[in-house]
């Protein structure tokens, strides 16, 4: 349905499209937004979920669990499945959102001319050839060369980057229409924002043949990067699997030839089965990641793929924004300055002087006395610095205003006249471009030539140059143009986008990580290499998006890992900035706001938007949401996945590490015709163990010395290599080699079977706590390992000392157990051996600790 609007005589303007020849457009071309292409269902989303090795192997590994009759286990691990699949899904299922965002912002209510009439409809309704009526506060509903312009500035920052609304100016016919960006174009395009003025446009494009449409179909196209830690999480899970199969079944065998009893060997075999079950890696990463995001998101940060988390701590290349990401994408005046070459910086230097204050006040007389537009928001936030109480004193003090000359395309400057209390005649204030000035004022030779050079200077520190002038009249009736007023300069007003506080110190501390930042926008070049030097970016070359266009891919590739600034960037433009840093090998994260940052934010490895300016879209095609806008917060992003990425590596080791000694211990009666040491009962407590230190306590870890003066992890680098392999399975083979020992002592010297399970059993539960000291840091001491802080770490063993401690002097427990009272003797035995290991590999690890952290320096 329509609401019609009363018709406003738009007399010298066509009647537009007949109710008949719309409807035939938008059955022939399709409604106002984007296609609705094939669309996941939960089903379809679940079914992936799945798919995934992890989830299977968790899934596998608790049916395992429940048909032996550990339903405990069974569901602990059942549940740690059920949360993953229901955060993933859910993950995976807002992502979707993203189009539907796309549509909506594409698709707004729309003012149009049918057969004569205004006439208001949904935005999926216009249709190619509609006259579309923008006002001020209206979003363009599609693409469109404007017919009639009355001041109209139009806001495009969601497509170009560019931090001030541009100018708009109409003509005749119809063009071939360009891309976005500049002053004076008399084009709009779907989805921007109207700030001031009016104007009545012919729609030349709409839904998926727009600026936007082309985006969103970019956006839709783009498959996310598969995690890298998912991919090689996904491998160590099945190898780790496939050797824990083949151990088992090897024991079998074994105990079946070699005792004849295949009963017994089938509980062997499933015991070492579930000593070598690698359900911890699965869990581990859970666990990691969640505990990443709570962590993050303390700190305002909100991940939307946990795995995001781990792949920002391995980050090579940072490619940023500029408007509303290193910049707080508004205007602020930075810098007022006289004819006769004095200067004020804004904020700072008071308003003290009468000139500056002048030129102040008649900024602000010549804006809107209810400001929208960012430039004439900032002449009103004057008054609110130092020494500018007075400027606006003819607020509610009598002034009234006389007329407004507003801006035209052959001179891009407006003026209003105001009727001051107690003043003789009319006070005439104006601001605009300083050629549009200067012509007011009559300028000519040196006085033109001397401002044009100051705008010059101004502009070369990347700011926005308005010249300000004041006239007086005292005639009956008011020019009819903004000519006849006899203008007197009064100075140049700067104006900027001003960068975020947190910027450059973020930018220092990336560089000393060795990430590189790369800015990517579409602002000017001059203004973005101004501010790439504010941030501390290096700007020595800045490319622009006409010379990327000229460029072949080879070329490209060349000068990519040069240029650190990148201006007048299209959004397909960005994409293929990232692609190409992608091809050199980099692990890319990307941030932005706006919806021609959303598909360069999907492609790259880590997407990261702004949660308060950011668009709907660029939030949902991202992995990392910034809740609070602040651009430092990346660098909090990065630490606490580096920090992961450390623990999650230790939490790796001690796994591999601690299951040797596990196997081994099941495995020995085997092969020298002792009875079996460990039994279900006992491998479950030892799962107690292991399960809460290889997620919880390892997550809690600090973070090693200097982590953020060390490069990031090799791109090709894998999580695992082999060279841990080795110190893992060489602290477990140390391990197995004490235990072992100690067992095979104790069963000679004729002990009996419960007491040697008993000192076996011991032994490798402190063998255990002693693995878990060696691998708690590479950059400290076992000693500051045994008296640096960490609460679950505190708990898991004082859980498991009360245990022992009750299965040696509760006999339910004991007999449980199948355990003896060990002697004194017994313990000195097995604390003696558990002190040897732990000094043993502490021995040995200095040489190991260069090859797992060569960053590290003692």
């Amino acid at each position: 349905m329509t609401d019609r609007a009363a018709n406003s005589g738009d007399g010298a303007l066509p009647f537009g499209l007949s109710e008949a020849e719309a409807a035939a457009m938008l059955a022939a071309e399709g409604p106002n937004e984007l296609p609705a292409d094939h669309k996941r269902g939960l089903r379809q989303i679940l079914g992936e979920v799945l798919r995934e090795p992890m989830l299977a192997l968790l899934l596998a590994g608790g049916l395992i669990y429940m048909a032996l009759g550990d339903l405990q286990e069974a569901l602990l691990l059942i549940v740690f499945a059920g949360f993953s699949i229901v955060i993933t899904t859910l993950q995976e299922a807002r992502s979707e959102r993203a189009l539907a965002a796309l549509r909506d912002l594409g698709s707004p209510r729309a003012l149009v001319i049918r057969d004569g009439e205004r006439i208001r409809i949904a935005g999926r309704g216009v249709v190619r050839g509609d006259l579309v009526v923008l006002n001020e506060g209206d979003r363009v509903p599609a693409d469109g060369q404007l017919l009639r312009c009355d001041g109209l500035t139009v806001d495009e920052s969601l497509l170009t980057g560019e931090s001030v609304p541009v100018a708009k100016t109409a003509v005749s016919g119809i063009g071939e229409v360009p891309r976005p960006g500049g002053d004076g174009l008399p084009f709009v395009w779907s989805g921007t924002l109207v700030v001031r003025g009016s104007g009545i446009a012919q729609v030349s494009a709409t839904g998926p043949r727009s600026e936007m449409g082309r985006i969103g179909l970019a956006l839709h196209a783009l498959e996310p990067e598969v995690p890298r830690l998912r991919r090689q999480t996904q491998r160590l899970v099945l190898w780790f699997g496939a050797l824990g199969a083949a151990a088992s079944v090897l024991a079998i065998l074994l105990y079946g030839f070699l005792r004849g009893s295949w009963l017994d060997a089938a509980l062997a075999g499933i015991a070492l089965g579930m000593s070598m079950l690698p359900e911890e890696f699965p869990v581990v990463l859970t666990v990691f990641m969640a505990m990443g995001a709570m962590r993050l998101s303390r700190v305002n940060v909100l991940t939307r793929r946990a795995a995001a988390i781990e792949t920002l701590g391995s980050a090579t290349t940072l490619c940023t924004d500029k408007t509303g990401t290193l910049t707080e994408n508004r205007m602020q005046v930075a810098e007022l300055r006289l004819p006769d070459g004095r200067t004020l910086s804004v904020p700072g230097e008071p308003l003290l002087e009468d000139d500056f204050l002048l030129l102040a006040r008649f900024g602000i007389l010549a804006s809107a006395e209810q400001p929208v537009d960012p430039m004439e928001v900032a002449f009103h936030e004057l008054a609110g610095t130092e020494g500018g109480n007075g400027l606006m004193d003819h607020k509610g003090n009598g002034w009234s205003l006389q007329r407004h000359y507003p801006l035209d395309p052959s001179l891009l400057a407006m003026s209003h006249a105001w009727r001051g209390n107690g003043e003789d005649g009319l006070v005439i204030a104006s601001k605009g471009a300083p050629e549009a000035i200067a012509e007011l004022c009559g300028m000519a030779g040196a006085d033109k030539a001397h401002m044009r050079a100051q705008a010059d200077a101004m502009a070369e520190q990347g700011l926005r140059v308005l010249g300000v002038a004041e006239a007086r009249w005292s005639g009956a009736n008011l020019p009819a143009d903004q000519r006849g007023f006899e203008f007197r300069f009064l100075g140049l007003a700067g104006l900027a986008d001003p960068l975020r506080a947190s910027v450059p110190d973020a930018v220092r501390q990336c560089r000393e990580a060795g990430i590189r930042v790369v800015m990517i926008t579409g602002d000017y070049p001059r203004t973005a290499r101004a501010i790439a030097e504010q941030a501390g970016i290096e700007a020595e070359g800045v490319l622009s998006g006409e010379e990327l266009a000229a460029m072949s891919d080879a070329e490209l590739a060349e000068r990519i890992g040069t240029v650190n600034v990148f201006a007048r960037i299209m959004p397909e433009q960005k994409l293929r900035l990232v692609e190409a840093l992608k091809a050199r090998g980099e692990i890319v994260a990307m941030t932005g706001d706006g919806v021609n940052d959303a598909p360069s934010l999907k492609s790259a490895h880590i997407g990261i938007a702004m949660g308060k300016r950011g668009t709907d879209v660029a939030r949902e095609a991202a992995s990392i949401v910034l809740l609070d806008d602040d651009f430092g917060s990346i660098v909090t992003g990065i630490r606490v996945g580096r920090r992961i990425n450390d623990n999650l590596r230790k939490a790796l080791a001690f796994i591999v590490a601690v299951h040797v000694p596990i196997a081994g211990l099941a495995l020995l009666p085997l092969f020298v015709g002792m009875p079996l040491m460990l039994a279900p009962i006992h491998i479950a407590f030892l799962e107690m163990i292991i399960d809460p230190v290889c997620s919880l306590a390892f997550e809690a870890e600090r973070e090693e010395r200097r982590l953020m003066q060390r490069p990031p992890r090799a791109p090709d680098a894998p999580l695992f290599p082999r060279w841990m392999v080795a110190w893992s399975a060489l602290q477990g083979i140390v391990a197995i080699a004490v235990i072992g020992g100690v067992t095979l002592y104790a069963w000679h010297s004729g002990l009996g079977e419960e007491r040697v399970r008993t000192i076996a059993f011991l032994s490798l539960v402190l063998g255990i706590l002693g693995l878990i000291l060696v691998n708690r840091s590479y950059s400290a001491s076992v000693i500051r390992a045994l008296i640096r802080p960490n609460r679950p770490l505190a708990i898991v063993a004082g859980l498991v000392f009360a245990i022992l401690a009750l299965a040696q002097f509760v006999p339910p427990v004991t007999d449980l157990f199948r355990f003896a009272r060990a002697s004194w003797s017994d313990l000195a035995l097995v604390g003696g051996a558990s002190l040897a290991t732990l000094l043993l590999l502490e021995t040995i690890k200095p040489w190991w600790r260069t090859r797992l952290f060569p960053e590290i320096r003692h």
